[in-house]
């Protein structure tokens, strides 16, 4: 837990109202804080990014400007000014700022919290990685957000409506906060290249953006501390930073891919969009995000399994056939020469016909279960193992297939009340225009003559 310095004398102390920004920016004079740090602004004019709640005339240049904040849950990637922003709004105020992260605080250090704010007359607590509280966690909040003892400013990579209770969300608005564009992450290292005494002493000028800009993923913070190292790693002399400079620094880099959070169903859900667009090139391209981010491949050949039936189907039986010789074949060879078969089978799904109408055909009929009830079976095609049904006609008029031309014979197989209805519609593919044909054939204008 931290009051206005990351300081063990001050916890005591949390009446304090009165602060300014270097003192929330945990400066101290033992060590050199990381760039990142060191360039965080104190100011909404030097804050780079979201200028849709930012700009002038926007919802937080109006609480800053108005002196009146309001909890709220900052959604967003890292390293785009949750933090930062949380800072300055509380400073706006001259409010006595509590911090707390998600990952080593409880519901003991929300009370403490809550009662020095109490003390206090009202605060500004900000929660790091709210998501990660539990609902015990979350509850312990309410009371104090409902009665304005705290006003809450929360900090989270995930989806709030997953991973915030509806009571909390309901007394928070949420602000969505979106990944640096390439313009925005040139304009944060301009930034520092003028105003960091330490990069400007050295005279740094970039020479190359692509790895740097790369490397970062959008994210600020990353970014500013790859240009650090970078800086660090010059021949003395030098001045220049070039992509090779940046990618020697950098070995190696970790996909930003959390296996538990929104990006990993955003990635899945990218992965089978890409696979039903008929786009082989996109579909592996997010395999291999799912491979670098450590995804059970399991779970990868799981879900192509579903998609063969779910989105190719009777356009091309033999790609539920791979996909589930796919599954197989990755609990039988395992980690990493796994990964060639998903890739066969991602580019052979991709590159398929495509048809929905299995899936189709049976949300209809499920639908047509719930609307229509449990509609009775038609007396002639009961089964009638006893003489007690075979008295009450059960089987009565029933018509064996094979016994006629074709092995076909027509004749109602639907409950009364739904006669005729038809939920199965193949679609247009050459596999399926051969089902068409043969249905048409034998039930005429039901699939058009």
């Amino acid at each position: 837990m931290t009051c206005s310095k990351d300081n063990k004398d001050a916890l005591p102390k949390l009446g304090r109202k009165r602060f300014n920004i270097e003192e929330i920016m945990f400066q101290s004079s033992a060590h050199t804080p990381p760039l990142a740090e060191r360039m965080r602004p104190g100011r909404l004019e030097d804050f780079i990014g979201q200028h849709h709640l930012v700009s002038p005339g926007q919802v937080l240049y109006q609480m800053v400007a108005t002196r009146q904040l309001r909890s709220m849950i900052l959604w967003g990637p890292p390293g785009v000014g949750k933090t930062t922003l949380a800072m300055i709004m509380a400073a706006s105020i001259d409010a006595t700022f509590f911090t707390l992260s998600a990952i080593d605080s409880g519901v003991k250090e929300v009370r403490s919290v809550i009662e020095q704010s109490r003390l206090a007359g009202g605060a500004v607590l900000f929660i790091d990685e709210i998501h990660r509280f539990n609902k015990s966690q979350q509850d312990s909040l309410l009371g104090a957000v409902e009665r304005g003892i705290i006003t809450l400013i929360g900090a989270t990579t995930e989806n709030p409506s997953f991973e915030v209770i509806s009571a909390l969300l309901s007394r928070c608005q949420v602000y969505v906060l979106q990944a640096l564009a390439e313009d925005e992450l040139k304009a944060v290292v301009t930034q520092a290249l003028e105003r960091d005494a330490a990069l400007r002493d050295q005279g740094i000028q970039i020479v190359e953006w692509e790895a740097l800009l790369g490397l970062s993923g959008g994210d600020a913070r990353r970014l500013l501390n790859l240009l650090e190292l970078s800086a660090a790693s010059l021949p003395e002399g030098e001045r220049g930073i070039t992509n090779a400079l940046v990618q020697e620094t950098i070995h190696t880099r970790s996909a930003m891919y959390d296996k538990g959070g929104e990006m990993h169903y955003d990635i899945i859900s990218a992965f089978i969009k890409s696979m039903r667009g008929s786009d082989p090139n996109a579909a592996v391209y997010w395999l291999a995000r799912m491979i670098e981010g450590g995804e059970d491949p399991k779970f990868i050949a799981r879900r192509m399994v579903i998609f063969s039936s779910e989105d190719i189907g009777n356009a091309n039986p033999n790609a539920l056939l791979l996909a589930t010789s796919t599954f197989q074949a990755v609990q039988l060879i395992g980690w990493p020469e796994s990964r060639i078969i998903l890739a066969q089978c991602v580019t052979y799904l991709a590159s398929s016909p495509k048809t929905n109408a299995s899936y189709v055909a049976i949300n209809e009929a499920q639908s047509l279960v719930t609307k229509t009830g449990d509609l009775p079976v038609p007396l002639h095609i009961r089964n009638a193992p006893t003489k007690l049904m075979k008295n009450l006609d059960y089987g009565k008029g029933y018509k064996y297939a094979h016994s006629y031309d074709k092995n076909f014979v027509e004749q109602e197989f639907m409950p009364d009340a739904i006669a005729g209805r038809k939920l199965y519609d193949p679609g247009n593919s050459a596999a399926e225009e051969k089902l068409r044909a043969f249905l048409r054939e034998r039930w005429g204008e039901k699939y058009g003559y």
